[in-house]
């Protein structure tokens, strides 16, 4: 499949889903797992808009302040800030 403006190629907007389920997710146990494939899915589309010769600045904050928010989220679980369920 190729993909087009209008037809992004499949899974390179996904972050954004699997992003929303790990910061969305209530269950501590889960987070882990979600954490983690969140991250890649931003870096697996980070790598693309790299390639990409058209403008995605917004599209790269994006990015960035997910990963950041990710990243602060992992750092509240394994410091045990956070409260239990």
């Amino acid at each position: 499949m190729v993909a087009t403006a209008a037809c992004p190629a499949p899974d390179s907007r996904s972050w954004t889903e699997l992003y929303r389920n790990a910061i969305l997710e209530v269950d501590r146990n889960k987070l882990p797992e979600l954490i983690d494939a969140a991250e890649e899915a931003l870096m697996a589309r980070a790598r693309e808009l790299f390639d990409d010769t058209r403008d995605n600045i917004e599209e790269q904050h994006a990015l960035d302040d997910a990963l950041y928010a990710l990243r602060a989220l992992r750092d509240s679980l394994t410091s045990g800030r956070m409260r239990p369920n």
